[in-house]
């Protein structure tokens, strides 16, 4: 999934075998450490489709700090189908029952309005003030899911 150069197109390209498997040891060890991470998303015959779920970013150099993010990933053939809003949906339901914090963000670059769209379907709020340049040529749009707003959405 991550070689695919378009599915990858909002992250500076495709990624290497080694930078994939980088990936899932940091979401296995963040699942054991915090309760929470991305999780893989399967088919009826277990088929992986893609991932979804909140991961605790604690890098004190990235633009927004330590913080959590709610974030997914799918195959080409799998989007449209509204599994990452499913998916993004019961990450955040899960997170707000195991961790503690006020807000979980996203953020995506401004081309990906799949993405975006995903957001706005979550109840996230844009938070422009916010927005970070990951790299020079790039920039990062900042959602926010407020944890008092979800949790009155779900009362």
């Amino acid at each position: 999934m991550h070689c695919d150069p378009e599915l990858m197109a909002d992250l500076s390209g495709p990624s290497s075998e080694v930078i994939s498997r980088e990936k899932f040891d940091w979401y296995r060890d963040a699942w054991e450490a915090d309760g929470v991470s991305r999780w893989a998303v399967v088919d009826r015959s277990e088929t992986f489709l893609g991932y979804a779920g909140v991961v605790l970013r604690s890098d004190h150099a990235h633009p927004l700090g330590s913080h959590y993010e709610i974030g997914w990933r799918f195959r080409r053939d799998a989007w449209g189908s509204g599994l990452a809003t499913a998916s993004a949906s019961q990450a955040l339901d899960h997170a707000w029952s195991i961790i503690e914090t006020s807000e979980i963000v996203s953020y995506t670059a401004p081309e990906n309005l799949r993405s975006q769209n995903v957001m706005r379907r979550l109840g996230l709020r844009r938070d422009a003030r916010r927005d970070f340049n990951p790299k020079a040529d790039r920039t990062a749009l900042v959602w926010v899911a407020d944890r008092r707003l979800r949790m009155a959405l779900s009362a």
